[in-house]
C-alpha cells in the first residue's frame, strides 16, 4: 500500500477486465436476439446474420457509460477487498506503534506474530472456491494461501492435460504452482479454528 502506482495499475487492469466482460455479454445478447429474430423470419427472407449481430452489438455498446464498469461484480469485489486490506493494515500498524511505545523494542517478535494473524484474518475465503478454507496451505513461491483440496485438484487436473497451473490469486504473476510449493499454513489454521469456536 506504500506504492499507490501499483494499486492504480491493478485497478486499471480490473477496469479492462470489466470492459471485456461487458463486451462479451453484449456479444452474447446480440447473438441471442438475432437467433430469436431469425426464428420468426421465413427462410427466403433471412438477413445477413453477421451484419445483424454487429448492428445489435454496436447499438448496445453505444449505450455504455464508465459508471457501468464501476458496478461490475468482480471490480466491486476487488475494491472491497482492497478497502478491507487497507483497514487491516492501518489497524496493525497502529497497534504496532502503540505496543512499541508502551513496551519497548523487545515486543517486536510478538508484534510480528500479531501482524501475521491479523493479515491472515482477511484471507478466510479460498480464492478458488470462495468459501472458508478448511485446510489452508501457503504457496512458498508467491506466499498466497488456498484450501488444500481445491489447489491439489487443479494441479492434478492440469497435470493430466500437461499444462502448468497459474496461481489463482487475483493479480499474481506466479504461473507454475507445484504440489511441492505448498506448505500447511499453521498460523491461519489456528485463526480459523479459534474463529469457528467463537
Amino acid at each position: 500500500f506504500a506504492d499507490d502506482e501499483d494499486v492504480t495499475s491493478m485497478e486499471e487492469v480490473m477496469l479492462e477486465y470489466a470492459t471485456m466482460d461487458r463486451e462479451l455479454n453484449h456479444h452474447i445478447k446480440a447473438l441471442e436476439e438475432t437467433i430469436n429474430q431469425v426464428k420468426q423470419e421465413k427462410p427466403e427472407n433471412l438477413p445477413d446474420l453477421e451484419n445483424l449481430v454487429q448492428e445489435k452489438f454496436l447499438e448496445m455498446e453505444s449505450k455504455n457509460s464508465d459508471s457501468d464498469l464501476q458496478k461490475n461484480e468482480k471490480y466491486m469485489s476487488f475494491k472491497n477487498q482492497l478497502q478491507e486490506m487497507k483497514k487491516q493494515c492501518k489497524s496493525v500498524f497502529s497497534k504496532m506503534i502503540l505496543q512499541m511505545l508502551n513496551r519497548g523494542a523487545d515486543t517486536i517478535e510478538q508484534i510480528d506474530e500479531d501482524l501475521a494473524v491479523t493479515r491472515s484474518q482477511t484471507n478466510f475465503a479460498c480464492p478458488i472456491t470462495q468459501v472458508t478454507m478448511k485446510r489452508p496451505v501457503r504457496n512458498k513461491v508467491c506466499g498466497h494461501t488456498y484450501d488444500e483440496d481445491a489447489i491439489l485438484e487443479i494441479i492434478r487436473t492440469q497435470k493430466q492435460k500437461k499444462k502448468r497451473v497459474r496461481c489463482p490469486n487475483m493479480g499474481c504473476s506466479h504461473v507454475d504452482v507445484k504440489e511441492s510449493d505448498l506448505v500447511p499454513d499453521e498460523v491461519l489454521k489456528r485463526v480459523l479454528d479459534s474463529h469457528k469456536k467463537q
